[in-house]
């Protein structure tokens, strides 16, 4: 099946040239080899035109919060690909930049021979700023493939505020992407012409990555990469480790999910927000197995009424996850698609909570911490701190945690605007998952985004949700928790 049209974006005004060398799939976001539509796309081209496709995933070095954690798990995902491509009739060139601009030239280069090139279209971070730089000038065809969600970016003709209404409209709509999804394995049955070797220029001045020896310990320690955040402990980067998590997930977890997934104790989410943030793991093939599992046909969908519940008649633990990865998931990706001068800033809060905040802007803070005594957890609370210990720790941090992590951030210190610099800097700093739409969507949820006024008037808060320690200590299970991430002895 081709990719749907509306996934595919011409982003330059050069034709697709059938007289070059190959084609070229520039893998920057979907770092996968299955249930991705670039990769589906830049085959298709491949088997149009008979030429050999060349697969490029490049891993920079000069971008904000680039660390041993982020480049550790990413250079995981390529060890997984490379194994995947290994048998197949594709090329795969997989690039580590060893000093900031090294590798600035190389697309260009691979693209002078390229017929055309695919590569990923992803609304968040420093991803669209690199393709508006990069596309005018390079000298082949420029093609954006989205493969971030189960609904195309594209779809939806309105930046949804609310989650009631996002849910309704995906309701009426999601049936028809369920049939368009992306195949599970694009290169299956896969008969092209092999590469011969790269083009000689680029084999002088750019070896492909020694993926083991910058795995090992200290390989990454000559990259000029921030060192003191390093890889997680618990969590592993890739194709291979993303598959495991889902199917343990799907398998053994997804029965407590419903009623244990905010109690940090029970380990009931599903943690495959670092995977998906990756690109290692796509939405669609958590969706596609979550609906095998549950054995469900779309005859047993409802009529949209934009309930988290009773739409999709599987398990209530099932709808409870197709809740959060086809709603509250795909909000973040349609605002930062629809609005990207304006999804990570404080003007993007709906109007109740921007007055809420205007009218409590001078009201006293409880404390007052500084973005260092935040990062070292050297708060007078002990919940909290624990759950900053645990990001910096792990890379990860309980779902309900984050939320009060968020909203003690934002009432301890002296505007919103503080607290929102201190939440970005920390979770895109240690979060596997930073740095992402949905972690935006978090962040500004506890200012207000997608949310509602509440009462009553609290100080600090106004009309913005209330949420404390005190009250998750006695309505959640987290003595081990605490236990785990508490103040060292």
């Amino acid at each position: 099946m081709p990719v749907p049209a509306i996934r595919i974006t011409a982003a330059n005004s050069h034709p697709i040239a059938d007289d070059r060398d190959y084609v070229l799939y520039w893998m920057i976001a979907s770092r996968r080899a299955r249930y991705n539509f670039g990769l589906q796309h830049a085959v298709d081209q491949a088997r149009r035109l008979g030429k050999p496709l060349l697969i490029f995933e490049p891993l920079r070095v000069r971008y904000r919060w680039a660390s041993d954690r982020i480049h550790h798990f990413i250079i995981q995902g390529m060890r997984d690909n490379q194994a995947a491509f290994a048998d197949r009739p594709v090329t795969y060139f997989p690039y580590v930049e060893p000093k900031p601009g090294r590798g600035s030239p190389l697309l260009a280069k691979l693209a002078q021979n390229a017929c055309t090139v695919v590569t990923d279209q992803y609304p968040c971070f420093f991803l669209p700023r690199m393709i508006d730089a990069v596309k005018d000038r390079l000298p082949a065809a420029l093609e954006l493939v989205d493969s971030n969600g189960v609904v195309p970016l594209a779809l939806p003709e309105r930046t949804f505020t609310v989650a009631h209404s996002y849910r309704r409209w995906m309701q009426k709509n999601i049936l028809d992407c369920l049939v368009d999804m992306p195949v599970d394995d694009p290169l299956a049955d896969l008969d092209l012409p092999t590469l011969k070797a790269l083009p000689s220029a680029v084999q002088r001045r750019w070896k492909p990555a020694q993926i083991d020896a910058l795995l090992d310990d200290g390989g990454l320690a000559s990259l000029p990469i921030d060192h003191s955040v390093p890889p997680s402990p618990v969590v592993s980067g890739g194709s291979v480790a993303a598959t495991e998590r889902l199917e343990d997930f799907i398998v053994n977890q997804l029965g407590k999910y419903g009623d244990d997934r905010n109690h940090p104790d029970e380990n009931a989410t599903s943690g495959l927000s670092p995977h998906l943030h990756f690109g290692h793991l796509a939405a669609a093939e958590v969706v596609q197995r979550l609906l095998d599992q549950e054995n469900w046909t779309p005859d047993q969908a409802a009529d949209a009424n934009g309930k988290n519940h009773d739409f999709w008649n599987t398990s209530p633990a099932a709808e409870a996850f197709l809740d959060q990865i086809l709603t509250w998931r795909e909000m973040g990706f349609n605002l930062a698609f629809r609005e990207p001068q304006r999804y990570d800033q404080l003007e993007s809060l709906p109007d109740w909570a921007l007055k809420s905040l205007a009218e409590t802007a001078d009201d006293p803070r409880p404390q007052l911490y500084s973005l260092e005594q935040f990062e070292t957890a050297q708060t007078h609370d002990e919940v909290w701190n624990a759950a900053q210990r645990e990001l910096v720790q792990t890379g990860v941090m309980h779902n309900y945690m984050r939320m009060l992590w968020g909203k003690k951030i934002f009432h301890w210190t002296p505007t919103p605007d503080e607290a929102l610099r201190i939440m970005i800097e920390l979770n895109n700093k240690y979060a596997l998952d930073g740095r992402d739409p949905n972690s935006y969507s978090g962040i500004f949820w506890v200012l207000g985004r997608y949310d509602r006024a509440w009462g009553p008037q609290r100080p600090v808060f106004g009309k913005l949700r209330y949420m404390t320690s005190d009250s998750a200590r006695k309505k959640l299970r987290m003595t081990d928790y605490l236990q785990r991430f508490g103040e060292p002895s």
